[in-house]
This record gives C-alpha cells, sequence and structure tokens, in this order.
C-alpha cells in the first residue's frame, strides 16, 4: 500500500529518529545530572553508562549487516525495546541493571535507526520527494530537544529521574502507537542484488576518511555526554543549566538544512572540514571561558556540527569510491562508534585523575584540529 503520502512519511520518520536518537540514545545526558543528586552516581560511573550505550550501537549496527533490516518487525521490535529499556530504567537502582539496559537501548537504537533510514529514503525517492529526508534526519535533534525540555520542566517540580526514565519511556511507547502504522505501511521496492566492489584493502586517502570520522564520534560525544553536568557545576540552578540540552538539539536540527544548502555551493568535503572548526572550538570553549555563556556557545557549536559531520562525510565517502562505498562506510561507521565509546571512559579517567572535564575537551579539541589540517591537506578527487 503506497497510498501514505511523502509528507506523512517524513514526519513519521522524524518522530521515529526522535525517539531512536534522543530518548534510546541520549536522554542520558540530561538525566545524568537527575541521577547524580538522586543515588550520587559519580562522573566515571556515568562514564561507563554512555560508553554501554555506545557499545551496544556498534553491536546493533554490525548487526544490521547480518539481519533482514528492512522488515516491518526488525522497525517494530526497535521501537517497542527503546520503550521498554527506556521505562526499566525508572525501576531499579542497580548499576549492572542500568548498564544492561544502556546496552540494549543502544542496539535497539542502532537497528531503529537503520531501518527507518532504510525505510524512508527508499519511499521519498520513489515518490520524487528524496529533499524530504532532510526532514526525516530533522528528527535526531528534535528528540534531542525534546528530551531536554522534559528534564527541564520534570527538574522544576523536583520530579526525579526515575520518574523521567518512565516518562521518556512512555512518550517512546506513544510515539511507537502513531509512527508503526505509517512507516509499516510503506512497500518497498526488492532489495537490490549485493555488489561487489574492487577487491583490495583500504587505500591511504579512505583511510584518513576512516581515521577522521572517528575523531568525529570522539570529539563530539564528550560535551554530548556531559554537556548539561558542566553546566550544572557552573550554574547548579537547574532553571538555567537545563538549557544546554535543548540548546544542542535545536542547533542540531537547524544545522541539517544549513549544511545542505552550504554543501551545495562549496562541497561537502569543505563543510565536513568546517564542521570539525566549529566543533573543536566548542568543545575548547569551557576550557577557554569561565561560566554559563561558555557552556552554551558549546552547545551551539557542538550540536550544530555533530549531525552535519554525519551529513556530509558519508557523501564524501560516496563521492571517492565511484559507486563502491560500502565498505569505505562500514569502516568509517565502526571508527566513529569506536570513538563515541572510548570518549566518555577517557573523559572520566582523566576527570577521576584530577584533569577535571578540562583534560578530556583539551584532547578532544586537539584531535579535531588536527582532522581538518589532514582533510584539508588530503587532494580531492582520490578513489578508493
Amino acid at each position: 500500500m503506497n497510498s501514505v503520502s511523502a509528507l506523512r512519511i517524513a514526519l513519521a520518520g522524524m518522530a521515529a529518529l526522535a525517539v531512536a536518537m534522543g530518548i534510546g540514545r541520549f536522554a542520558f545526558t540530561p538525566i545524568l545530572p537527575m541521577m547524580q543528586v538522586d543515588f550520587g552516581l559519580s562522573i566515571i560511573h556515568g562514564s561507563w553508562l554512555a560508553s554501554g550505550n555506545y557499545l551496544g550501537y556498534l553491536l546493533g549496527a554490525l548487526a544490521a549487516t547480518a539481519w533482514p533490516i528492512r522488515s516491518k518487525s526488525v522497525l517494530a521490535v526497535s521501537l517497542l525495546a527503546v520503550a521498554a529499556t527506556t521505562v526499566a530504567m525508572g525501576f531499579t537502582e542497580n548499576f549492572t541493571a542500568w548498564a544492561l539496559l544502556r546496552f540494549a537501548a543502544g542496539v535497539a537504537s542502532a537497528l531503529m535507526f537503520i531501518a527507518v533510514s532504510t525505510r524512508c529514503m527508499a519511499a521519498l525517492a520513489e515518490r520524487g520527494r528524496p529533499r524530504l529526508t532532510g526532514l526525516v534526519y530533522a528528527g535526531v535533534g528534535s528528540g534531542v530537544a525534546a528530551a531536554g525540555l522534559l528534564c527541564l520542566l520534570l527538574m522544576q517540580y523536583d520530579v526525579g529521574s526515575a520518574w523521567a526514565w518512565r516518562i521518556a519511556g512512555l512518550v517512546a511507547l506513544s510515539a511507537a502507537v502513531i509512527v508503526l502504522p505509517v512507516l509499516g505501511a510503506i512497500v518497498l521496492p526488492p532489495a537490490p542484488a549485493p555488489t561487489r566492489g574492487p577487491r583490495g584493502g583500504i587505500s591511504r586517502h579512505a583511510g584518513l576518511l576512516v581515521l577522521c570520522y572517528g575523531i568525529s564520534g570522539f570529539g563530539y560525544i564528550i560535551p554530548a555526554t556531559f554537556l548539561p553536568v558542566m553546566a550544572k557545576a557552573v550554574v547548579p540552578d537547574a532553571a538555567l543549566f537545563g538549557w544546554s540540552w535543548p540548546v544542542f538539539g535545536a542547533a542540531a536540527v537547524a544545522s541539517t538544512f544549513i549544511a545542505a544548502a552550504r554543501a551545495a555551493a562549496i562541497g561537502h568535503r569543505s563543510v565536513w572540514i568546517a564542521s570539525h572548526v566549529l566543533m573543536a572550538a566548542g568543545v575548547l570553549l569551557p576550557v577557554l571561558l569561565p561560566g554559563l555563556a561558555a557552556v552554551i556557545g558549546s552547545a551551539l557549536l557542538v550540536g550544530g556540527t555533530f549531525v552535519v559531520t554525519t551529513m556530509t562525510s558519508l557523501q564524501v565517502a560516496q563521492e571517492v569510491s565511484h559507486g563502491h562505498a560500502a565498505r569505505l562506510v562500514a569502516a568509517m561507521t565502526a571508527a566513529f562508534a569506536l570513538g563515541q565509546i572510548i570518549g566518555p571512559v577517557v573523559a572520566g579517567l582523566l576527570f577521576d585523575a584530577g584533569y577535571g572535564f578540562s583534560g578530556g575537551l583539551i584532547l578532544a579539541g586537539l584531535l579535531l584540529m588536527l582532522s581538518a589540517v589532514l582533510l584539508w591537506r588530503a587532494a580531492p578527487g582520490r578513489t578508493i
């Protein structure tokens, strides 16, 4: 039944990605300060919970290479799993249980992200509306902003972290009821037969793209995990520090549309380089300047570049591989996921070693600047 309109598909996809990313992946970020108050959760323990979720995301993405991700059942099960694991976080105080639930949420988020992307892109292309894909991916930032606003509201009424998890899970379940009939009604064309790319290892240039995309994951994830905690350390008032995460999400939404226009004018590689420079500035800003304004500035700069980096870097992979990008995209995705896993742990260890958040932020900022230089020096037009 392909009678579902392109706009309805795009809006349903947007809502689904808001759940997958805003709740399944990043609801932990604005809830972490609440868990610190409720349970005395330390930075290093928060780091392990975050990395467990990112490890689940990596394994979910790898599993997607073997499972029939295009099927309706994968979409439904993963969406319901995000809702269930999120609700369950609010019914336990056991750290091991939290770690397992965050890991499971990461796996479900990855499967859901790929299933939604696959179904929506195919359906929008079939209807001649591929530009609406940008609306679908705006769901990432929308979900981040919505999760931040929810926690901001709950903190104003002294609602604890347990209820924050329960309410976020119920929101995810409500979204499932709305979006599954729309996305499930999409009739996809038969999957194309797999093609074999050129044999041989990844070239030096392709290896550079893998390295730089891995640095992207490491660089953005430290503020993406600890930004509200950093803001709370500066200004304890939840009415003020709670705005850091909604600002992060709003910047992510706006940047997807701005970046698309700039990429058409100056190219995807140039936008990727600029994103790394701006992200590095955002990561280093709280180190260089004191106060809440620097943290909010970091939210704008990092939030405004982390989705753009994904959009543009994978497009560069398509450009340099001449139709044989699957191997390169897989390697880049794995490197990005590994960066996300390592980042919070390194930041947590440096924090416990007495360097505060500055140690991890300085390391991330320097690596992002290095990657921008490497991308700039790499000659364009090379192939795998």
